[in-house]
């Protein structure tokens, strides 16, 4: 069984499209989650209100795919998967990792959840309303798999190379699947992570049917929150062997040590404490970590009324007397709620935290504002010193499919 460590980071989000960006923005609590005018792709006749319940989301700003990637690239992909490529290309350049000594043994594991969502909406559209021909790269621009298979070709990886969708879990699921893989020794190194652009017109109306959109703006664990609020992006990590980092002189942003997914057999839409507890638990019996040991949550705190005091309910039977004693946060106040690439922005958040050793906070949030009923240490204002070694990083999923991860502090 091989130790599993972080080698590179790579991110495009509403608060950064590099790391050094994305960390700035986290310790400083500068928000990415703004009133929107304008979608890409959207037709010029969609108001700019859109006719929504709410008007704020979390994109990602000035986004030049043209001043980034080969036109050749950018003829074959979406925003999704060039979000993705992007943020992989630097996950590898950080970690100075080259798959071509054994690229049969490297793997690409994706969490992607709505695929192609701007080409599938813009063509969908024109051929209704003008029976307008379909771009001959139309399929290839929706495949959900479509950034992961071209991370592979990018990097010259052969070997196991798929992309899972699991809703709000997926890209938690697919750094988990990948850190096994490595762990095993199935592969010795993996690039995972997740991406995802969904922001469109079709895609938001359908949001804003559930009721679930804060109409302001996300505010995690608050005892007034009142919904989500909806991103995109993407964040990549380098997985290798301790050993093959070691020999190489790369550098060791962390160790992942557990991972554990349930189901809560339970509700579509309606999460069960039960489940989330148990993928916790799954999580620090697969690493051998004590839950005395662990010293931060990164929650999937989403601002909803049932996430929220559902998640808190689950910590609570995983930690009993110490879970109001644990520090918590979630970053969604920050680059909102990217779907199916959500964890693997949080997980990149968390790595950040116990590699710096400070815990972001939960932004908008005072201390007075938080539910007292939740008995949670929530972080609120300026974010918090911390030896913490071990954290978490939880995804709780509509179809209740729950993911947690496990990372230790390197040193």
């Amino acid at each position: 069984m091989n130790r599993v460590v972080v080698t590179g980071l790579g991110c495009i989000t509403p608060i950064g499209s590099s790391v050094d960006a994305f960390r700035e923005s986290l310790f400083s609590g500068t928000t990415g989650i703004a009133p929107f005018a304008t979608l890409p792709g959207a037709p010029e006749s969609i108001p700019a209100n859109l006719g929504l319940r709410f008007t704020h989301m979390a994109q990602v700003p000035d986004f030049d795919p043209k001043q980034l990637l080969e036109s050749s690239v950018i003829a074959a992909t979406d925003r999704t998967a060039q979000f993705g490529i992007l943020a992989a290309r630097q996950a590898a350049q950080q970690s100075a990792f080259s798959p071509h000594h054994a690229p049969d043994q490297t793997a690409v594991i994706l969490g992607c959840s709505t695929g192609g969502r701007t080409t599938d909406e813009t063509s969908v559209a024109n051929l209704y309303t003008r029976d307008a021909r379909v771009h001959p790269l139309s399929v290839v621009r929706t495949m959900s798999n479509g950034g992961a298979a071209l991370i592979s070709i990018e990097h010259h990886i052969s070997g196991p190379v798929l992309t899972l969708s699991t809703a709000c879990s997926s890209a938690t699921h697919a750094i988990g699947l990948a850190f096994h893989m490595v762990r095993s020794g199935m592969v010795t190194a993996a690039i995972a992570g997740g991406h995802e652009a969904p922001l469109t017109f079709g895609f938001l109306r359908a949001w804003d049917s559930m009721r679930v959109v804060s109409p302001r703006g996300c505010r995690p664990f608050s005892a007034d929150r009142d919904g989500m609020t909806l991103g995109e992006g993407a964040a990549m990590l380098t997985l290798e062997t301790l050993d093959s980092a070691l020999s190489r002189k790369a550098p060791i942003f962390a160790e992942i040590v557990g991972f554990g997914m349930t189901a809560d057999a339970h509700h579509i839409t309606q999460p069960a404490a039960e489940g989330a507890a148990a993928a916790m638990r799954k999580a620090l019996q697969d690493g051998s970590v004590s839950p005395e040991n662990v010293g931060y949550i990164n929650a999937h705190g989403t601002g909803t009324q049932a996430n929220d005091s559902t998640e808190a309910a689950a910590i609570h039977q995983v930690f009993g007397e110490r879970a109001a004693h644990i520090p918590v946060s979630s970053t969604k106040s920050l680059h909102g709620h990217s779907i199916g690439a959500t964890g693997a922005l949080e997980a990149l958040a968390t790595i950040l935290a116990l590699h710096h050793g400070h815990l972001p906070a939960t932004a908008g949030v005072t201390r007075s504002e938080v539910d007292p009923t939740l008995n949670l240490d929530v972080i609120t204002g300026a974010p918090r010193d911390t030896i913490a070694e071990v954290a978490l990083s939880n995804s709780l999923a509509f179809g209740g499919l729950n993911a947690v991860l496990a990372f230790r502090r390197y040193r």
